[in-house]
């Protein structure tokens, strides 16, 4: 199996924008500690983790996606050449509110020739970012569908 980071991006206080972070926390309970996959749980303040990702063959992200104009729940796959394609150099960015394209965009200029191939990203359509700790019913099950993808994905590739 490839050696696989999985990143959750998200605030688990704002709602639905927090799924990322459910989607790590359902992984670190069905999987426990596995040899070849890291769980980043991104928050929205997590710019040092960037440099743990060295000597992974492999990047998953998963995040919300707000005004897509889909039901809250929607989720899409990216392939790695989207995700190339979004790339951001921002030299004004925020720490605190660090966005997955821009993470991966420090992240290639942090790992150099360590940067992966393999990086794909899984956005959970949301419409609720009010101040709440819970998820809507249907980006939970969104996130569950992804938990139970990313799970599969990793247990076919041992």
């Amino acid at each position: 199996m490839k050696k696989t980071a999985i990143m959750g991006f998200g605030n688990p206080v704002r709602s639905d924008d927090g799924v990322g972070c459910y989607v790590i926390d359902q992984l670190r309970e069905s999987l426990g500690e596995q040899p070849d996959v890291g769980l980043f749980d991104m928050g929205t303040s997590a710019f040092e983790v960037l440099f743990q990702l060295r000597g992974h063959e492999r990047i998953l992200i998963v995040d919300a996606v707000v005004n897509t104009g889909e039901e809250p729940g929607t989720l899409y796959k990216l392939p790695a050449h989207e995700v190339e394609a979004g790339i951001e150099d921002d030299p004004m960015v925020f720490l605190h509110s660090l966005k997955w394209n821009q993470a991966l965009s420090y992240a290639r200029k942090i790992l150099l020739n360590d940067y992966p191939d393999d990086v794909q990203v899984y956005l959970i359509a949301v419409d609720n970012t009010k101040l709440e700790v819970s998820l809507s019913k249907a980006v939970k099950a969104a996130g569950d569908r992804v938990v139970a993808l990313l799970r599969d994905d990793l247990l076919q590739a041992v």
